[in-house]
């Protein structure tokens, strides 16, 4: 299984990725192993996950994702927590 996530940072800025585990992902950025760009933003917080059936539609959705706008992904996030599981 994959998956395309979302973290929220500490300075409130999103970052969107692809992981095959998002939990462990997102705790490889608090730890200073993820990208460049949380380093210097930890802690960071999983705020949203998608699951993908390949990974070829996971690099799809995560590229998608990264062309949304804030607003955009402050929606997704929004309408995610409040679905049931």
């Amino acid at each position: 299984m994959h998956f395309v996530y979302i973290v929220r940072c500490r300075d409130g800025s999103l970052y969107t990725g692809y992981a095959k585990d998002p939990v462990a992902r997102a705790d490889a950025h608090n730890a200073g192993r993820g990208a460049k760009y949380t380093a210097s933003r930890r802690p960071v917080r999983l705020v949203f996950t998608q699951r993908c059936r390949t990974l070829s539609s996971a690099l799809r959705r995560e590229y998608q994702l990264k062309c949304c706008t804030r607003a955009e992904k402050l929606a997704l996030i929004g309408r995610r927590s409040r679905q049931p599981d």
